[in-house]
């Protein structure tokens, strides 16, 4: 089987792997997504769906260090790498006799698609990948079918990181998160931003005046209670209005089948009137 990689690089394997090892949370999340979870032997330390992926043996990745020993003592047929990861760590894999298969990061949800497809081949699961797939372009489209109702789009506020509230990191324009808001029937306040991601001081955030605040940095311990306290943010009608939610940023930040699951989410907290 011979197949091309998210590097341009042609990848060969004699056969279906039996023993993968993950180096990136979203490679994990989806090769238990296509059916090759039991293939696995090893994953990243940052990975922690799902949760049956936590008995794997850790090969590191903390600082973007990983263990290359323990990855070779697993002995595995195949390493799958994403963009976490560097060409020169799949080059030291390579020099070990070791062979990767790198995944570039999807867009769009329509370019996520292929890749499934393809893991689903590599890995021998293909009609599993297929199935998947068809079940996520049925769940986009029902959202679609919703958000195609409705007449208000509320202005949201992502929050990557607000350690300084005074300059809170968020989600600029072509993001997974700013392409999401918009398909769940929201408009993103990061939209302004000439990156991808940045800061925001507190006086534009204050024009912008979000109806809804997300907390993608809730699981490093921001709460709306935090948010509320902050100098200057009472002004603000997501503030005013109790608008404020924690959000999973794991389902947003993985570019793997959990970000439809993240568009589900959102389309609820911007319009929970279509759920009703």
């Amino acid at each position: 089987m011979v197949f091309t990689d998210g590097l341009g690089r042609t990848v060969t394997l004699a056969e279906t792997p039996k023993r993968i090892v993950s180096m990136a949370p979203s490679a994990t999340e989806i090769l238990y997504a296509v059916g090759a979870g039991g293939q696995m032997v090893g994953r990243d330390s940052f990975t922690n769906y799902p949760e049956a992926s936590l008995t794997l043996a850790d090969v590191g990745g903390s600082m973007g260090t990983y263990s290359y020993e323990v990855i070779a003592s697993l002995n595995p047929d195949l390493v799958v790498a994403a963009e976490i990861n560097t060409p020169e760590q799949v080059k030291a894999l390579e020099d070990l006799g070791i062979t990767v298969y790198y995944i570039a990061n999807p867009t769009t949800l329509d370019t996520l698609y292929p890749i499934l497809q393809t893991m689903g081949q590599i890995t021998g699961h293909e009609e599993t990948a297929t199935t998947l797939v068809e079940s996520l372009k049925a769940r986009v489209e029902a959202v679609n079918a919703k958000t195609a109702t409705v007449t208000t789009n509320p202005l949201v506020f992502y929050e990557l990181d607000g350690s300084d509230p005074g300059k809170p990191w968020t989600a600029g324009p072509g993001t997974f998160i700013d392409q999401l808001i918009i398909m769940a029937g929201g408009k993103n306040v990061g939209s302004v931003l000439s990156g991808s991601w940045a800061q925001l001081s507190v006086e534009e955030l204050l024009v912008q005046n979000p109806e809804i605040i997300l907390l993608g940095d809730s699981a490093y311990g921001a709460t709306p209670d935090m948010v509320t306290a902050r100098a200057g943010w009472n002004t603000i009608d997501a503030v005013k209005n109790g608008k404020i939610y924690a959000f999973n940023d794991d389902l947003i930040s993985r570019a793997g089948p959990r970000l439809v699951d993240a568009l589900e989410v959102l389309s609820r907290e911007l319009h929970p009137e279509l759920y009703r």
